[in-house]
């Protein structure tokens, strides 16, 4: 069921069902109240990453104070998308753009990591959430990515499930179409690493290299900036082995 665009929609970190009534935050109650000027009885599309999307009409309770009755389910939770995504942390603005560009195009998992050319080595996990619940709210997105703490890439590495194939965009690639090698792929989770602004290093990229859970692929001929190789990389993998295919959906959601 396609979302509806025309309400506003608004993440409520709580249990959401017939009859139920939630208590919106501060900051969410003063945006209804003052900044979109919601009167008593309006409505608002509530999710909360799990429980699917439910209409509720807002009951001003004085003059500070909403409280939201949820009325009816709008549609049900669909399942997590089960693509991890790893990106080294960029500069703020950027890395904001990252995180919403990759809620928006089906991520399950962001994961953080720190290589040898991460600019950034400290990155605020709350910041990424917040990322994540805005893209969400605006795109009509049900399922939010479960956010973790950053790791460094031969831990990761070291702990990576290999039933996973890991898709490494390597910029050093000998060819520059990755359709083949994408195509070539059979049903199965995934797993996609994108690199700092720099790329890897000589040795990160021998490591993955060696390791047989790990396919390299190009992003075409050009050097794409890190936010724009993220793009064009989750796009990629969506289209050929990912949940815009009926054969990928099911590989990626089993």
């Amino acid at each position: 069921m396609r979302a509806n665009y025309r309400m506003q929609r608004l993440f409520i970190d709580a249990p959401l069902g017939t009859g139920g009534h939630v208590e919106p935050p501060a900051e969410a109650a003063h945006y209804l109240a003052n900044v979109l000027r919601m009167k008593d009885g309006d409505e608002v599309l509530l999710f909360n990453g799990r429980d699917g999307e439910w209409k509720a009409q807002l009951r001003f309770e004085g003059k500070k104070r909403i409280t939201l009755d949820v009325t009816e389910e709008t549609r049900p939770q669909p399942q997590q998308p089960d693509l991890v995504y790893c990106f080294a942390p960029l500069k703020q603005g950027r890395l904001d753009y990252l995180v919403q560009k990759a809620v928006e195009m089906g991520a399950g998992v962001l994961q953080p990591v720190i290589t040898q050319h991460t600019q950034v080595p400290k990155i605020g996990i709350e910041r990424i959430r917040a990322n994540a619940v805005e893209a969400a709210e605006q795109c009509g997105v049900l399922n939010l990515p479960e956010c973790r703490e950053a790791v460094k890439l031969d831990r990761l590495l070291d702990q990576w499930d290999p039933a996973r194939r890991l898709i490494f965009c390597d910029e050093g690639h000998e060819t520059n179409n990755p359709l083949p090698l994408l195509q070539a792929l059979g049903p199965g989770p995934l797993g996609l690493i994108i690199g700092p602004e720099g790329g890897f290093s000589e040795e990160e990229r021998g490591l993955m290299h060696r390791l047989p859970f790990v396919t390299a692929i190009p992003l075409g001929p050009r050097i794409l900036r890190a936010d724009t190789a993220a793009v064009a990389a989750l796009a990629l993998v969506q289209a050929t082995v990912g949940d815009w295919t009926s054969q990928g959906s099911k590989g990626i959601g089993e």
